[in-house]
């Protein structure tokens, strides 16, 4: 009679079961993990605030409080002439106007343009769309530097030199390559029924751009505007390079006035005047944040 064989207990593997001391070691990590990313945040936000408060502060600050005193120490006396002074000094509120006048022509014209040239390469395409848009992309890399003199030639032939489009023409193409990329990300995100079923119903491309792509720009016009309007707003090389007269000084320039005999300058007057000039577009930036985030999230990520 033969034995019957046992056969071996089975050795499969058993899902272990997490050690708790696994957890109470991560747990510490964690924390201070939190703890560090909490410590540069605030240390990013210190840096990017204390410079605008300081202004603030200084800008009401007295002359003499500021050259007899540490200029980084709290204010002791407190004046409003700095701003008075700082209007009857410079022609400020002309500067301001400006500086308007160039911001809103440039941004106009870089929204108009990209969002046309984005509509025709990323909607509508064409033979070598690719490479088209591959040129726009290589404008972000070139310094403007190198279009000074050229431009400063061709508009002393054209006539155009010491105006407005003098300024607004080259901060527009400059920043339309950013703007291009932006908004072909942007219609990416648009499904291709939308057109097709505007197309089936007698829709040409105008139409479909103005009915359907153009609503749905909202929040990456915004971001563009806002992008590129605190660029133009504080640009100095055109405006050096380009206006010959007071009378068209952008905010750049006119500080300059504050600057007196033998380079002595006025400082608190011109912190007075940069608080004028700066707060306007602060307080659009802080009200409209959300919708630049949410443009730049969806046209510079891809699902």
């Amino acid at each position: 009679m033969t034995t019957p064989v046992l056969s071996a207990p089975s050795r499969r593997a058993q899902p272990a079961a997490p050690a708790p001391h696994r957890a109470r070691r991560r747990a510490p990590r964690l924390r201070a993990h939190r703890t560090l990313l909490t410590a540069t945040i605030l240390l990013i936000v210190v840096v990017q605030v204390y410079p605008l408060l300081w202004l603030f502060l200084t800008s009401f600050r007295t002359a003499t409080d500021f050259a007899g005193g540490n200029p980084f120490a709290l204010p002791t006396e407190y004046t409003l002439d700095n701003y008075a002074r700082a209007f009857a000094t410079g022609n400020l509120g002309l500067n301001i106007l400006n500086s308007l006048v160039v911001t809103l022509g440039a941004s106009a014209l870089i929204v108009a343009a990209g969002m046309m040239a984005a509509y025709a390469l990323q909607v509508l395409g064409f033979r070598f769309s690719g490479a088209v848009r591959a040129l726009f992309l290589l404008g972000i890399i070139v310094p403007v530097q190198i279009a000074l003199v050229p431009l400063f030639i061709d508009y002393s032939r054209v006539g155009l030199l010491d105006t407005h489009l003098s300024i607004i023409i080259p901060l527009a193409a400059f920043s339309l390559p950013m703007a291009v990329y932006l908004f072909s990300s942007f219609y990416e995100y648009i499904p291709r029924e939308m057109y097709e079923a505007a197309s089936l119903d007698g829709a040409g491309p105008y139409r479909i751009f103005a009915g359907i792509t153009f609503p749905l720009s909202a929040n990456t016009i915004i971001t563009v505007v806002l992008v590129n309007s605190i660029f133009i707003w504080n640009d100095f090389i055109f405006a050096n390079t380009f206006v010959l007269s007071d009378g068209l000084k952008t905010i750049p320039l006119g500080l300059q006035n504050y600057i007196g005999a033998m380079g002595n300058t006025d400082w608190t007057a011109t912190f007075a005047a940069v608080c004028v000039t700066v707060t306007p577009l602060l307080l659009v930036f802080l009200v409209l944040n959300k919708a630049m985030i949410y443009g730049l999230e969806s046209g510079a990520t891809k699902g």
